[in-house]
């Protein structure tokens, strides 16, 4: 059997999180082929793999966003569409149709278009788009609306003409653009799709575009509604969906998901693996530790705002964070010169790292995400018997409070961004050695009870055979 995984900005360039994910589900199923489709953002990243690929990988696809900026078309060509896929078209751009996505596929993968901006500098796609703000965007100055729609659908078109590689399953890790290529290859090759949502993609992107400063104000409702559009074609093409914990369930469902196509798969650890790891020496620190990438998403700037509070209560406490830089550098820099600016001292930004060889030394962990799925990072400290403050997102509060499973808390919840009552949680933590240990045990005592590696993989071999049975 063949199974092609479709990636957005995770696998195999970035590691942690999903892709680490993504790097158990294919090492623990040797016997199975997997093709990578991986979707990433700069053409720069070409070949820069953070894993060692699997034999059973036996072909890495590699789609990059930018790739629109090195298209040069001509403007004015006219390709005679019907009223059905110029009605199509308005509905994608942000018309209040039903958007009939074969009609989206067929047209836009066809031999009338040499490249993705032939189409969007045509007579067509300006008589659509000048139609649709006649309508409906007529205070919006048109030259402005032409610019921002084009960069918000180039990247989209210029996915959608690649070829599709041919496999039994197609599985896509978020909606997004992988979730409508999953729809595409599904359209192409007749094979089943299944999705997977580790967070809920559109109403990430919704939370990053009301806080981005390279969007003006009247587009951000444009661009919100676009990637809740693009959700939307993943959840009407999956045959089926599989989540890690209700709560996402309940929201995939309000976004208009059929109840019947979903599941719910939690993420698993394998506990033993984290049983007897190096402990901190006995020096009198106390340290609080940080699995996560350096992006504005985990917002490591309310983190280190805490930490400064902590530092004033517990002035042994020293922070580290564990995770990879490279993603956003200018957002580490911002870090950098917050720290500077906070006048804190003891902390420390590991990179890319094995996190057993630190894991054991925590005294607390801690997560402070605007958005997060079923942390990986959580259960991993949950494994260690280690303590967790986390902010309320995802399924953190289910994680660390259980589902009234008599076991007893393993941390403590805090709202977003409130690094007061973070940095209380954690000095909380700090001061209690008692605390420490008795969360800790719940921690680990849960995560072998309800979060089990082993039946991950089992559902998805299970899962993969029986939709591949289909093709």
């Amino acid at each position: 059997m063949r199974i092609c995984i479709i990636a957005e900005g995770s696998y195999p360039y970035i590691t942690g999180g999903v892709s680490s994910w993504i790097h158990s589900i294919i090492t623990q199923m040797p016997s199975t082929e997997f093709i990578i489709f991986a979707i990433a953002a700069q053409s720069s990243q070409q070949g820069q793999f953070k894993y060692e690929l699997p034999p059973n990988v036996v072909e890495v696809k590699e789609i990059f966003l930018d790739a629109y900026l090195f298209e040069e078309s001509d403007w004015g060509s006219r390709f005679r569409l019907s009223a059905a896929k110029k009605r199509d078209v308005r509905a994608l751009l942000g018309g209040e149709e039903e958007i009939v996505w074969s009609n989206i596929f067929d047209l836009l993968r066809s031999n009338q278009f040499r490249q993705a901006s032939d189409f969007l500098l045509s007579k067509d796609y300006f008589d659509i788009l000048e139609e649709l703000c006649q309508t409906k965007y007529n205070l919006v100055p048109f030259t402005e609306m032409f610019w921002t729609v084009r960069s918000m659908i180039l990247p989209l078109l210029l996915t959608l003409r690649h070829e599709i590689p041919k496999a039994d399953v197609y599985h896509s890790v978020s909606t997004g653009y992988a979730g409508v290529i999953g729809a595409l290859a599904k359209h192409v090759h007749g094979s089943p799709f299944l999705l997977t949502e580790h967070g809920i993609y559109s109403r990430e992107r919704e939370e990053e575009i009301i806080k981005a400063d390279w969007v003006k104000g009247y587009f951000k409702d444009l661009w919100i509604e676009y990637f809740y559009r693009l959700s939307g074609c993943a959840y009407e093409a999956a045959d089926q969906v599989i989540t890690l914990f209700n709560l996402n369930k309940k929201i995939q469902i309000e976004l208009g998901c059929s109840p019947d196509k979903i599941s719910v798969i939690p993420n698993g650890v394998n506990s033993d693996d984290y049983a007897a790891l190096t402990p901190a020496p006995k020096d009198g620190k106390i340290r609080i530790g940080a699995i996560v990438r350096v992006v504005p998403i985990k917002d490591i700037k309310t983190m280190l705002q805490s930490f400064a509070l902590i530092k004033k209560e517990v002035p042994q406490a020293e922070l580290i964070i564990m995770g990879p830089l490279e993603e956003d550098p200018e957002y580490y820099e911002e870090c950098l010169q917050m720290i500077e600016a906070l006048e804190v001292r003891d902390v420390r930004f590991t990179g890319s790292v094995r996190v057993k060889d630190y894991l054991g030394q925590m005294d607390v962990l801690m997560l402070t995400s605007i958005s997060e799925g079923q942390p990986l990072a959580i259960l991993e400290g949950m494994a260690c018997a280690k303590p967790f403050v986390a902010t309320n997102v995802g399924s953190c509060r289910e994680l660390l409070e259980g589902p009234d499973d008599g076991i007893g808390p393993a941390g403590f919840i805090a709202p977003v961004m409130h690094y007061e009552q973070i940095a209380n949680a954690v000095i909380k933590l700090c001061k209690d050695e008692q605390l420490r240990e008795s969360m800790g045990r719940n921690a680990r005592e849960r995560v072998k009870k309800y979060y089990k590696h082993e039946e991950v993989i089992t559902g998805y071999h299970d899962l993969y055979q029986s939709l591949g049975r289909r093709a």
